[in-house]
């Protein structure tokens, strides 16, 4: 097979070394990130390979799609990456474009699609590979697979088993593809469909303590990928006049009966804090961008309001 990747992070770097592994050739590689990315990026890993790096940018020209054509480029696959192809560039192919959707489509299309889940409260998510079509996220599914959101999850770990079920779903499309490509499946999505947005933050990023304790937890776990950037800053809080991102919390199941924001009991490096039900550990908060524990920020019988 002859395919042209676009890609970025780990799940489309993991899908190189896999493409390299079967020994399909690799025409070229498009990634989001820089090629020379302190030894992460999908660019610098086509390098180690000997395999042609080009510019992201190409994908949104119809010149890529004449370039394609003449060397004869059977698959496109995107991995994760946030760029819009061109729908020149999606019919090039031989057989067919397909991207890697960390999400359940059509439920979670568009971006940031496993920390919604995770605010939303689901119990399951899932990935999807579907055909690459002129709409965001609206191709035909080829493939799926779901998995379990546990209570403790937070952002990062849910992308994670995005990545370890997502991989092997374009490991079977290569399969089919090599020895039957009619055999694809092509299952057209029905439901209901949520498209999010780059811009799309819940509550305007800001703690809103009169809501139920697992309200609370989930927003700050979706926000959760250290120790790597999240997409969504940390739920907001104020203490005075000094705001305070909340960065992790954990459930402990105790009823309250204080005011909501109301700060009890400071152990360890948590502090208590009342909501419309239960009482919150804060585990980490951070103060102008530096996480420190809650017990160096907190004090009891103080009152946490709502972010700015």
């Amino acid at each position: 097979m002859r395919v042209v990747l676009i890609g970025a992070e780990a799940a489309a770097i993991q899908v190189l070394k896999r493409l390299a592994e079967a020994e399909h050739d690799v025409v070229a590689v498009l990634a989001d990130d820089a090629p020379a990315a302190a030894g992460a990026g999908l660019g610098e890993h086509a390098q180690r390979l000997g395999l042609p790096v080009l510019d992201a940018a190409l994908v949104r020209t119809p010149e890529l799609a004449g370039w394609m054509t003449d060397q004869e480029v059977d698959l496109l696959l995107n991995v994760h990456s946030l760029s819009i192809v061109h729908g020149d560039v999606v019919l090039a192919p031989r057989i067919g474009s397909f991207n890697l959707h960390p999400g359940p489509l059509p439920r979670y299309a568009g971006l940031n699609t496993v920390s919604w889940a995770i605010y939303n409260g689901e119990p399951m998510h899932g990935v999807t590979l579907h055909w690459m079509d002129a709409g965001v996220d609206t191709g035909a599914v080829a493939y799926r697979a779901d998995f379990p959101i546990a209570i403790d999850d937070s952002g990062l770990s849910v992308f994670t088993k995005c990545v370890r079920h997502g991989v092997p779903l374009v490991l079977r499309l290569m399969e089919a593809a090599s020895s039957d490509p009619p055999t694809i499946p092509a299952e057209r999505q029905e439901g209901e469909r949520t498209l999010y947005r780059r811009r799309d933050i819940p509550q305007d990023g800001r703690i809103e303590w009169d809501r139920p304790a697992r309200r609370v937890h989930d927003f700050v776990r979706a926000a959760d990928f250290s120790p790597f950037a999240s997409p969504w800053p940390h739920p907001s809080a104020r203490l005075g006049d000094r705001e305070l991102g909340i960065v992790r919390t954990a459930l402990t199941g105790r009823p309250c009966s204080e005011a909501p924001g109301t700060i009890g009991e400071v152990r360890g490096d948590a502090a208590t804090v009342a909501t419309a039900d239960e009482w919150l550990d804060l585990v980490a908060v951070a103060v102008g961008g530096r996480r420190r524990p809650a017990n160096e920020v907190l004090t009891a019988g103080k009152v946490l309001e709502d972010g700015a």
